[in-house]
């Protein structure tokens, strides 16, 4: 770990403490996606950062530092998460982020913060998502990764390598402008509003998948929906249910992507909407509704809750 150096000035942790932390952030949330687990590891790594300086442990590089113990601390919490999310009720999906107008602030592009890409990245060991995650993303040496992840550079490279050609494919890219994705974003809720089938198709790429996380908490798809004609349909019905329970939708920024919030009559919080846009088309939609993966964005409506329930009455009725 690049931290003791006897030659190195000390340094104050808490005067580093807003300089640092949106990349220690960065790095732990798009190594988790969440939110809570990330804020968790920033506040062990600033602990562990501020017990080596009251031991007089001078450090050479405190934004070298930080990242190693972020991405430590990160690839740790990932195994033990990795063995919830197995037993995971649906599709597991990231805590969303509601970004304001510079998502760069959080993260280095929207791209590679958007729920698409951090699905994606599920599909990575831990240390292949760390040392790719570093060196593509934000941009670090391979002989630094290397030292961050604990590794030589040779298997460093390896490492990243083998991310790469894993994602190549799969990986997400928008190309369109921020203007033209908040324009469609703003016809797609429109349309799904008023209940036009015919409006949302045409806004929508053929293979485009629709994801839902309710976490087993709240009603919510089971799987993924493919195909214009099944997501459009599946959308209508989801918007008509909450029409009837006075849901409005909010446009707003999420994990860098347009998207939508949706409350309840009293203000709360229903769930998240993100869309991923490219070729002038909706090629993903990801709808998260765990109570628990919302609460750190608003308070949090119980209407799942209890249309939970009703399904349950009926069933057993």
């Amino acid at each position: 770990m690049p931290a003791s150096d006897p030659d190195a000035e000390r340094v104050d942790a808490s005067g580093l403490y807003d300089e640092l932390r949106p990349r220690a952030f960065a790095i732990a949330y798009q190594m988790l996606g969440s939110v809570s687990e990330a804020e968790d590891v920033v506040q062990e790594a600033f602990l562990r950062m501020h017990q080596t300086l009251q031991r007089d442990e001078p450090i050479a590089s405190p934004r070298a530092y930080i990242a190693t113990l972020a991405t430590r601390l990160a690839i740790d919490q990932l195994r033990s998460a990795r063995v919830r999310r197995e037993q995971y009720v649906g599709e597991w999906l990231p805590e969303p982020l509601v970004t304001g107008p510079t998502p760069a602030d959080i993260a280095e592009t929207a791209d590679s913060l958007s729920l698409a890409f951090l699905v994606l990245l599920e599909s990575l060991s831990p240390h292949q998502r760390a040392a790719f995650l570093l060196r593509e993303v934000f941009d670090y040496p391979y002989a630094e990764v290397a030292e961050i992840i604990g590794t030589d550079v040779d298997s460093t490279r390896h490492l990243v390598a083998r991310a790469r050609n894993h994602l190549r494919d799969r990986r997400p890219r928008y190309h369109a402008s921020r203007r033209q994705r908040e324009e469609l974003a703003q016809r797609f809720f429109a349309a799904a509003d008023q209940g036009d089938l015919r409006a949302l198709e045409a806004l929508l790429a053929q293979d485009v998948a629709l994801h839902g996380d309710g976490g087993g908490r709240v009603p919510a798809l089971g799987r993924s929906v493919n195909g214009c004609e099944r997501v459009a349909r599946t959308v209508l019905a989801g918007f008509s249910v909450h029409a009837r329970y006075g849901v409005r939708i909010q446009l707003t920024e999420v994990n860098g992507q347009p998207g939508a919030k949706a409350y309840d009559a009293q203000d709360r919080l229903v769930a998240v909407m993100a869309l991923g846009i490219a070729d002038g088309r909706i090629h993903t939609i990801h709808s998260i509704s765990n109570p628990d993966k919302l609460r750190h964005l608003d308070q949090v409506s119980d209407l799942g809750t209890r249309l939970r329930a009703g399904r349950r009455s009926v069933d057993t009725g």
